[in-house]
């Protein structure tokens, strides 16, 4: 005799698949950190005092170790949103930005506002998706 699923029961049944499907999306974002930096920004470990380096929108960064790969991360483009951070209300809501990598962390002209973070972002970059008054953020970047 088979025997037939009842209403809250394919509900339940529903209710957890969709809660599976959800688990197992992936996403290729990483998370990390960044702090902010502000000019001069040359110049800079990737092209030099090349000014035509950096975006129209001023949206760019430096990488920090992590991402830096002996150079290789010139030139790469990242999506880029805070998630969080040490004081609340610091990440702007619903903003992410596009960043161009135009220098090594370590050796840039300018100091990190904080040491040790993923990637350094220029003034502008940081106060777009962040209030700027934060040191540090924890983002969620895509390249």
């Amino acid at each position: 005799m088979s025997k037939i699923m009842s209403a809250p029961t394919l509900h339940h049944f529903s209710s957890l698949f969709t809660l599976f499907i959800v688990l197992l999306h992936h996403s290729n974002a990483d998370v990390g950190t960044a702090s902010r930096y502000s000019p001069p920004y040359l110049p800079s470990g990737c092209y030099g005092t090349e000014a035509t380096q950096f975006p129209s929108s001023n949206l760019f960064a430096a990488a920090g170790d992590g991402i830096w790969d002996n150079g290789a991360a010139c030139g790469r483009q990242y999506l880029v949103r805070c998630i969080s951070a040490e004081q609340p209300r610091t990440c702007i809501p619903d903003q992410s930005i596009q960043i161009k990598i135009v220098d090594y962390a370590a050796t840039a002209v300018s100091p990190a506002s904080a040491g040790g973070t993923t990637m350094v972002l220029s003034d502008k970059a940081f106060g777009t998706i962040a209030n700027m008054s934060a040191t540090l953020i924890n983002i969620e970047l895509q390249q």
